[in-house]
């Protein structure tokens, strides 16, 4: 199972192309609302969730979590105690975290990309606090996998395909619509 947690404001396109690719890959996907079911994104485009935050066990059948960017989407996913949860258990039990754009300022808050690679959006940089940063548009590290936004977010979604499945259902889902 996988937790894509959708704050109010979020960046449309960071979030639906990693459900689009996961789901595709028949991955159990499910998107979790912060505050409400109901989450506008940062375009107004209103979307409703699968459940709310508080309502989305952690377990040990999580795979994954996914923090999409955009603002203040990237804000009100750092300020839910239910998503700082979540982030500190998929650390405690070395379960993979995407964050995307601005998201990985987040983990950078909490000391999470110390000695790490990690890339985010342009101007994010100082907030991934300790973090090797480069100009890449997906990085790997560990159970970490950041992108740097919106024009990367298939190449982070195929990056969670791979993560989530194999490089071979990933390789098959870029072929499949046509990014090779």
């Amino acid at each position: 199972m996988i937790y894509v947690y959708l704050a109010q404001g979020f960046e449309e396109v960071e979030a639906i192309t990693p459900i689009d690719m996961l789901r595709r890959a028949e991955k159990k996907v499910i998107t979790v609302g912060v505050g409400d079911n109901l989450i506008v994104s940062s375009h107004g485009i209103p979307v409703v969730a699968d459940t709310i935050a508080q309502e989305a066990p952690l377990t040990d059948e999580l795979e994954m979590i996914i923090l999409p960017g955009g603002m203040p989407g990237t804000l009100n996913l750092e300020k839910s105690e239910f998503v700082q949860a979540a982030i500190d258990f998929c650390m405690e039990k070395n379960i993979t975290i995407g964050a995307i754009c601005a998201a990985p300022s987040i983990l950078g808050h909490k000391g999470l990309l110390k000695g790490r690679k990690a890339v985010c959006y342009t101007g994010f940089e100082a907030q991934l606090e300790g973090a090797v940063t480069g100009s890449e548009a997906v990085a790997v590290d560990g159970n970490i996998i950041t992108a740097r936004g919106a024009g990367a977010a298939m190449k982070f979604a195929l990056a969670l395909v791979e993560r989530a499945v194999s490089k071979a259902e990933s390789d098959r889902q870029s072929k499949a619509v046509l990014c090779d």
